[in-house]
């Protein structure tokens, strides 16, 4: 079966949206899960967190960078094109109940598998307190989209293009220092971010989750790729999270992990590039 591109558009420099025609996906998905998509029957999988999802109209959008050869690849596919699989809904829903007070805390393209949860807890009926941030603001995205499911919205840039002239967890420590209860914090960014994030809140007295799913590769939880050291003892992103308290999380393995292939996958992006320049793509 082939999954239909409905919708494709750059909301940002080299930041895409895409809405893909998945009716069996869509009607099973929830908060915090991810698919795995792979491009044609040679492509590799890889793993992108469900950004939103109809039910009715039986479609999922995701949010992806183009970084490696198959988001390259992925960029230069429309509306109409199809992809060869769609897998999911993947991963355990994350945990939403009314708790009271949330921060949700996005940074970069991370700010697509926020909105989902803004979404989900503000339904809830928790007061969900959004902070998103970006290097500048021309790759900040879905501002309009967090105002509309966030009881507060407040923006930081590194750059001071727009908003809070620093860092998300900047903000984040200010709200925490005002003496607001807070009950739990999400965060969702690069891993030094999250690492960073989880080290600033540690100290309060807070619930602090942390989304993994970057480092996924299979997403069933076969090829052991996705395994990372919680608390001391090793879980599987895919099949086990991908969300898990920071706390706990133990980050320089994770960081060191992630950039075990680099040097490959800079090659074979590098490779792709120099083929469509001769026109082999």
């Amino acid at each position: 079966m082939a999954y239909k591109i409905l919708k494709k558009e750059e909301i940002a420099p080299s930041i895409h949206k895409m809405v893909i025609e998945a009716p069996d996906v869509a009607k099973a998905a929830k908060a915090g899960q991810f698919i795995i998509l792979r491009l044609n029957e040679f492509g590799e999988r890889i793993p992108l967190t469900i950004f939103d999802f109809e039910k009715e109209k039986g479609t999922i959008s995701v949010i992806f960078q183009e970084m490696g050869k198959t988001t390259k690849q992925l960029t230069k596919l429309s509306a109409g094109e199809s992809l060869e699989d769609f897998v999911g809904p993947l991963g355990t829903p994350a945990d939403i109940r009314n708790l009271g007070n949330v921060i949700l805390v996005g940074g970069g393209v991370g700010v697509a598998p926020i909105y989902p949860l803004a979404k989900a807890y503000t339904k809830a009926g928790n007061r969900v307190i959004s902070i998103i941030g970006a290097r500048s603001k021309d790759l900040l995205i879905l501002e309009d989209q967090m105002r509309k499911v966030s009881s507060k919205l407040f923006i930081a840039t590194d750059d001071g293009s727009k908003g809070h002239h620093g860092f998300v967890t900047d903000i984040m420590k200010k709200i925490l220092d005002s003496g607001e209860k807070v009950a739990r914090i999400v965060i969702i960014g690069p891993p030094i971010m999250m690492k960073v994030g989880a080290g600033v809140a540690s100290p309060y007295d807070v619930e602090i989750l942390v989304s993994l799913n970057s480092i996924m590769v299979d997403g069933t939880g076969m090829c052991g790729g996705c395994r990372v050291t919680i608390d001391g003892k090793t879980k599987f992103t895919c099949v086990d999270g991908p969300e898990f308290n920071a706390r706990k999380v133990d980050f320089v393995e994770l960081i060191d992990r992630l950039a075990t292939y680099r040097g490959e996958e800079t090659k074979a992006a590098e490779k792709y590039e120099e083929e469509c320049r001769c026109g082999l793509h």
